[in-house]
């Protein structure tokens, strides 16, 4: 199949069906009139309607978003059977620079687009977007979950990623030193966006001692003066030397692939337990964790927060509920360490045979059309 797409000359000339494989559906979205570039990418139904966000990000090439989005629906599949809510994996990719190519139109165009899955995808922001962009999204679809609460949304999905993340962190110092206190322990942060800047505030106010890093100084003058009125600190690093400093635990809220040759042999970390996406470069970087004596807490059980609260907004929003589900991560996270543990495999391996599991377990049990085509969970309609 040649030339599907191209950005500034480029064509895509290689087997498409090679490269999506396992995956069901790929849509390339095209939207002249608004300059909308977007790929939707559903990688599995079985458990339910594909769910995942949507990033907009400028994209050297079509491959790279392409790969992208197939790496982070694949993964969705995993974070929707580990979180234990009826949804599949899907993710949306937008070609663009988030600061000067957003428009209304095309997140309305995008919106379309959504609709015309006709309930197989339900997404809403990701990096490089915002819940406000999806309002727009929202008039031409009722396929977007993550909106503000007076749209009818669950609002700021970052509060039960952060939280997940923390219940992560204790389920890592439980199986490491048999103890899930945050104190006495030191933890480096790469990233202190939506996510990580809560994480970094609840590390804080535990009594933790932080290395931090971000592309943002702001972000980091902003942290550094509610540590200041604490009575504590944290000590600032350039990027590439989050990657030696001496912490507990490496807590990466950034960008995936980070976890690689390099970077692992540099670590001098005893665990990693992070909100980033997809963190292992390749899955054989598990393994070298392991063989480094460095636990991992694999990323997709790790970040749930955010999709269990946006899942669960399409029964209609409860926060109690979400919180309760939120914290099954810290059980979840230990039984993983067990298994792998017990079967001497990498606790990547082992969160992805649970998975596995359930997902050919449950998929006999899920059916979400309804005789009229329409999901059941598509509450609002």
């Amino acid at each position: 199949m040649k030339a599907l797409s191209t950005i500034e000359g480029e064509k895509i000339s290689m087997d498409i069906f090679q490269k999506i494989n396992e995956h069901e559906q790929v849509v390339f979205c095209n939207d002249e009139s608004t300059g909308l570039k977007a790929i939707i990418a559903i990688h599995s139904t079985k458990l339910g309607p594909a769910l995942g966000g949507c990033r907009m990000l400028p994209y050297k090439t079509v491959d790279d978003a392409l790969e992208d989005v197939l790496r982070l629906s694949r993964g969705m599949s995993y974070k929707c059977a580990a979180s234990d809510v009826d949804f599949g994996g899907g993710k949306a990719v937008i070609i663009g620079d988030p600061v000067k190519d957003k428009s209304p139109e095309l997140f309305r165009a995008f919106g379309q687009f959504v609709d015309s899955l006709n309930g197989r995808f339900y997404t809403g922001t990701d990096m490089g977007t915002s819940p406000d962009d999806f309002v727009h999204a929202l008039k031409e679809t009722n396929c977007i979950v993550g909106v503000d609460e007076a749209y009818g949304g669950s609002g700021d999905s970052s509060i039960p990623t952060a939280l997940g993340v923390i219940y992560g962190i204790q389920a890592t110092n439980q199986a490491l030193w048999g103890s899930d206190q945050l104190d006495g322990r030191s933890y480096s942060i790469q990233g202190l966006g939506k996510v990580g800047y809560k994480v970094a505030e609840q590390l804080l106010e535990a009594g933790a001692d932080l290395y931090v890093t971000d592309i943002n100084p702001q972000a980091i003058e902003h942290l550094s003066e509610k540590a200041k009125k604490m009575g504590a600190a944290i000590k600032a690093v350039r990027s590439d030397e989050i990657y030696t400093v001496p912490a507990d635990v490496f807590v990466p809220c950034a960008l995936g692939g980070i976890l690689n040759d390099q970077t692992i042999e540099a670590l001098q970390v005893s665990s990693v337990a992070g909100s980033a996406n997809n963190q292992l470069l390749e899955m054989r970087h598990g393994q070298m964790l392991q063989a480094k004596g460095i636990l991992y807490a694999p990323d997709y059980i790790v970040n749930a927060g955010g999709l269990i609260q946006v899942a669960d907004e399409l029964y209609s929003p409860n926060k109690d509920r979400v919180l309760r589900k939120t914290k099954a991560i810290y059980d979840t996270l230990l039984s993983v360490y067990h298994y792998a543990d017990e079967q001497g495999i990498t606790t990547g391996e082992a969160a992805n045979y649970f998975c596995e599991k359930r997902m050919e377990a449950r998929s006999r049990r899920n059916s979400f059309f309804t005789h009229d085509k329409r999901p059941k969970w598509a509450v609002r309609n």
